[in-house]
């Protein structure tokens, strides 16, 4: 059966938008008074109750504002209609490691995805930075009021490029392909998680190579904003999806190049 085309999504990103005002409300706060407790998972990755809490809230505001739609959270999984076309994605502190230590890069992401589409609403809240990016289909992507363009670098030796090193490469006897695609680019960085996406899709940077390990929630709203700002993010085999464990952006002009060299 031919599939239908995308409604207007400025309902929706509107409603995105929302739910991370009640993100921020909860979330900043609770990192700025430093006073929570945290615990550990069983993948040995911390958890705080500012965690939990703001998927709750977020998982409570989408049963009254879309009680149809599924939502899949990183702490509480699958809640609402599994077979429905639409479902929220919900990671709500993206770089909880930074949370416990006192480092501002963390952000709640919010995404809606359609089963034929995949991700289809981005947003990025980052309220201890004093950031917010925002996307949708046909809408664009923004930082702010700002609209989002990646950069027209077009040779490795003239980009600057973000790497996230971890076991998950290591276990892929790739780490030796991450050192050399920094020594090849013009400038390397470490911003990590969310973070280094986010300054693709600004145009800052050119390149981002994750972490190996992600999970849907980790990908599907960043995926959204770099897109929408004219660039590309595939798992680290170029593959075109947002539930792969990695993920690899760019301004598209150094894709290819990139995910060669991860992959030679």
């Amino acid at each position: 059966m031919p599939v239908e085309p995308l409604p207007d999504l400025q309902p929706e990103l509107e409603l995105a938008l929302e739910l991370a005002d009640v993100a921020d409300v909860l979330t900043l706060p609770i990192y700025e008074s430093r006073a929570f407790s945290v615990d550990w998972k069983s993948n040995r990755t911390e958890v705080t109750e500012a965690d939990r809490n703001a998927e709750s809230a977020i998982s409570g505001c989408l049963a009254v504002a879309r009680p149809h739609h599924a939502v899949f959270g990183e702490e509480h999984g699958l809640r609402g209609d599994a077979e429905n076309e639409w479902r929220w994605v919900v990671d709500p502190i993206d770089g909880t490691s930074n949370f416990v230590r006192g480092i501002p890069v963390w952000a709640s992401l919010i995404s809606l995805v359609h089963r034929d589409f995949g991700p289809v609403v981005g947003v990025v809240s980052a309220p201890a930075l004093g950031r917010r990016w925002h996307g949708a289909v046909g809408i664009g992507a923004f930082v702010g009021s700002h609209r989002l363009q990646v950069s027209a670098t077009d040779t490795l030796a003239d980009a600057q490029v973000s790497v996230t090193f971890n076991k998950g490469w290591d276990e892929v006897g790739l780490t030796p392909n991450l050192v050399s695609l920094q020594q090849a680019s013009y400038r390397p960085r470490g911003f990590g998680d969310f973070w280094q996406h986010m300054l693709v899709a600004e145009g800052a940077l050119d390149v981002a190579v994750d972490a190996i390990g992600l999970q849907p929630y980790d990908i599907a709203a960043v995926k959204v904003i770099v897109e929408q700002a004219g660039g590309v993010l595939t798992d680290r085999l170029g593959v075109n999806t947002y539930l792969s464990n990695s993920a690899v952006s760019s301004n598209g002009r150094l894709h290819h190049t990139v995910i060669e060299h991860l992959n030679r």
